[in-house]
């Protein structure tokens, strides 16, 4: 029988988040795509606690280019965010979503910025 999207996506999720756990000396990068808006997190997942965030949605600079450039932004937005809190490395999930276009845009720009994964 063949999954759906979200069904395929929710599994691929399960298989990473087995093997992905954040720390408070390696937190965990987490990315979350919509159709319009790209947000990303910073996570101790031993305390449940969110060190750093940032979207798309709150960024009017963002708004006015296109997505995977919307990504880029974040990326930078979330290296500068997670340093101010003291993060300097991170592991990255990507959330089941496939590592290309936003999700690639995200992670490269936000290694530019500072992280290391």
């Amino acid at each position: 029988m063949a999954l759906n999207k979200v069904l395929r996506r929710a599994k691929i999720k399960r298989r990473i988040r087995k093997k992905v756990f954040g720390t408070s000396a390696i937190p965990r990068l987490t990315v979350f795509r919509s159709n319009k808006q790209i947000y990303a997190q910073v996570i101790d997942d031993n305390t449940g606690r969110t060190l750093a965030s940032a979207g798309s949605l709150k960024m009017d600079d963002a708004q006015k280019i296109n997505k995977v450039n919307q990504a880029a932004v974040v990326g930078k937005k979330i290296a500068e965010v997670a340093q101010k809190a003291g993060v300097e490395r991170v592991v990255f999930d990507r959330n089941g979503y496939l590592y290309h276009g936003r999700i690639k845009s995200l992670a490269d720009s936000a290694r530019e910025g500072g992280l290391k994964f």
